[in-house]
């Protein structure tokens, strides 16, 4: 049964990605095409609560997609079964939120450098 949550849970992750992937190429595409610097693509984040959702639910549903799959492949591929299982899928995705989390507030609400 954990098996057949895991999946759902990974189709439903990957739903919510995909309009999130594609709101993230237009706005990276039109950043690149309008010349805009890191300091004036940091100037539109900061402090932008709008931003700030957008991309934590795009780290969230990453870290769950992604532990989810290399849960999988950690099954399939190194056999490991049980309580290392669990274990490994459960690292993967803290630590993949943890960098996520740690991206979105330097890019949100981290003030940079002084004058």
């Amino acid at each position: 049964m954990l098996n057949l949550r895991l999946y759902m849970l990974q189709r439903l992750t990957a739903m919510l990605m995909a309009p999130l992937v594609l709101g993230h190429l237009a706005v990276m595409i039109y950043a690149v095409q309008g010349g805009l610097s890191a300091a004036e693509i940091l100037g539109r984040t900061q402090g932008s609560i709008l931003w700030f959702l957008f991309y934590g639910t795009f780290v969230v549903a990453v870290a769950v997609h992604g532990a989810i799959g290399l849960r999988t492949v950690a099954f399939e591929w190194a056999g490991l079964k049980g309580a290392a299982l669990e274990v490994f899928m459960w690292v993967i995705g803290l630590g993949l939120f943890a960098l996520g989390a740690r991206a979105i507030w330097a890019v949100t609400f981290a003030s940079g450098p002084g004058p």
